[in-house]
């Protein structure tokens, strides 16, 4: 039995507009194009992702960097080629035709640069919710994040779950 803090099937509209995943999937559609509005089209979300993990974490292989950001490795491969390709990072091969991706000169440059429109973003993303409402709202996404992580094609893997794995 569902209590009031709880969520019972029958509490969740079937409006279209109340939905969880039309509403995940509109909000998704806005901030992607207010990422491209405020921060350009030289590089998508996902390679923005990539870039600044690279930045948090030099020399990550391919496959860590793909679990630390949410992406299924050819994904991830076929990212870290265009983003090679433009200059923005070196992939180095290891052993067991691993790569390691390191950041450029240049692909710090460009995140130096990207760095005010993402601040831009991340503000107006939340703007007129109040600060509280969106730190409810940051609250509850990585609630939602973290407990259907594993429903996803590419589960977000962090150190503290390789360290667990071991």
């Amino acid at each position: 039995m569902a209590t009031s803090t709880e969520t019972s099937p029958s509490a969740i509209s079937i409006d279209l507009y109340d939905q969880p995943g039309h509403l995940i999937r509109r909000a998704h559609q806005i901030s992607v194009s207010m990422f491209h509005d405020l921060v350009g089209r030289e590089v998508t979300p996902v390679q923005y992702a990539v870039l600044r993990m690279l930045q948090e974490l030099p020399g990550l292989d391919q496959v860590t960097l793909a679990q630390r950001v949410g992406l299924d490795t050819s994904t991830t491969a076929d990212i870290a080629v265009r983003l090679e390709a433009k200059g923005w990072i070196v992939r180095e091969l290891l052993p067991r035709r691993q790569r390691r991706l390191l950041l450029t000169p240049a692909g710090q440059e460009l995140l130096d640069q990207l760095i005010p429109g993402v601040s831009a973003l991340n503000h107006e993303l939340l703007d007129g919710m109040g600060e509280e409402d969106a730190q409810d709202l940051l609250r509850l996404l990585r609630k939602f994040v973290h407990l259907n992580n594993d429903q996803s094609r590419a589960p977000l893997r962090s150190a503290s779950d390789e360290a667990k794995a071991q």
